[in-house]
């Protein structure tokens, strides 16, 4: 049998866990839950007079981590029982080794997107799937950040050979308040009728994904 980290190396991307650091831009919107994409067995959406918080967030993963990419995120805030926690719906990145290793070592259904990303002097974003702009986000944010003074956690739960997996992930770094507009089409246009609520961008940040809860 072969080792879980020989078969990660020969597969192309990193074992877990990932330390990873960078900057992101997350937005909040709330959306009807009738309208949420498909939750792995086992999960429910979390919702308030019929309606989920879900987060979308354009991330640039810097040199210095452990993988360098671009990345765009949709998850819904969900629970499995009381617990709370996320569940990605929607991923897109820019990394081969990203995609192989999401989806082998926590169900994470990343997929391959070109990407247009700028943070200066304000925050312009841009994934594209072929000839479709799947999502495109402008936004400016606050001179003054607030250091984290304690990691934030959370989980993150998928559908993982036919079980649901849980992989932790521990983020800190600056956090200023923003405004951001978004565009969405093709695979998100479920979105398109609403608008965010919240918009937070996170500089220089670290993070670190998994291991796996077995």
């Amino acid at each position: 049998m072969t080792a879980p980290e020989q078969s990660a190396t020969e597969a192309g991307y990193p074992p877990e866990p990932w330390d990873l650091r960078g900057h992101g831009y997350v937005s909040l919107w709330l959306v009807p839950t009738r309208e949420l994409p498909p939750l792995p067995a086992g999960l429910r959406p979390v919702s308030t007079f019929g309606r989920t918080v879900v987060a979308t967030a354009f991330v640039d993963y810097l040199p210095g981590g452990l993988l360098a990419y671009h990345e765009l995120l949709v998850a819904p805030l969900v629970r499995e029982g009381a617990r709370p926690g996320l569940s990605i719906t929607d991923i897109w990145v820019d990394s081969a080794a990203s995609m192989a290793g999401g989806r082998e070592l926590w169900g994470i259904p990343k997929d391959m997107a070109e990407f247009e990303m700028a943070h200066e002097p304000s925050f312009d974003a841009t994934a594209r799937l072929g000839k479709t702009v799947v999502a495109s986000a402008h936004g400016t944010r606050g001179r003054r950040g607030l250091r984290l003074p304690f990691p934030l956690l959370g989980r993150a739960s998928q559908a993982l050979r036919g079980r649901l997996a849980h992989t932790p992930l521990r983020a800190g770094g600056r956090v200023h308040t923003a405004r951001a507009t978004w565009e969405v089409d093709g695979p998100l246009a479920w979105l398109r009728p609403y608008e965010p609520f919240l918009t937070v961008a996170a500089t220089d940040f670290t993070l670190r994904f998994g291991p796996r809860r077995r």
